[in-house]
């Protein structure tokens, strides 16, 4: 799987993404402008002594990304993460080689990129109130109904507690 950061700009969502993205195999994409270095000590604190665990990519801009990675994965589906979208995220048939994107904290992605792709945006449901969920708690939900779909290839599913949390 790949996830795919359009923007974001607090480096503990990021650095908590990360350290998801790792615990389960998946490329994380990173598009620029961020709202923060990748070595600050923001993405340390926030769970980054996994980076050299990680596969990260960084992109210039949007269309960078398109050109580097989409278009090198022909049969790949780009999902985007929008609280404007109908289809629910468990209504998605996920690849194993798709793409989710998410978008920045304070405007979600885009409206520019979600032009035409109304098939591959998708939601979480919420009520009504609430404008959005934490990015990094969104990616969890998202990619771990993904994996599930993909009968969690790869990853350990059974465990025990191991000093005081949960493996598995």
């Amino acid at each position: 799987m790949n996830i795919v950061l359009h923007q974001p700009e607090i480096p503990a969502n990021t650095g908590n993404i990360g350290r998801t993205c790792a615990a389960t195999g998946t490329v994380l994409h990173l598009i620029e402008p961020l709202g923060f270095r990748l070595t600050g000590k923001e993405l340390r604190r926030a769970g980054m002594d996994y980076w050299e665990h990680l596969d990260v990519r960084r992109y210039m801009n949007f269309e960078e990304f398109v050109e580097r990675s989409l278009a090198q994965n022909p049969g790949a589906k780009l999902w985007m993460a929008t609280t404007k979208a109908k289809k629910v995220y468990t209504q998605a048939a996920f690849g194993k080689d798709d793409f989710i994107m998410f978008g920045k904290e304070s405007a979600g992605i885009p409206e520019e990129l979600l032009a035409g792709s109304e098939e591959t945006c998708i939601r979480i449901p919420m009520l009504d109130q609430i404008r959005s969920l934490n990015l990094s708690n969104s990616v969890g939900i998202v990619l771990y109904e993904a994996l599930r779909q993909q009968g969690f290839s790869g990853l350990q599913t059974q465990g025990a507690l191991h000093h005081g949390t949960w493996r598995g």
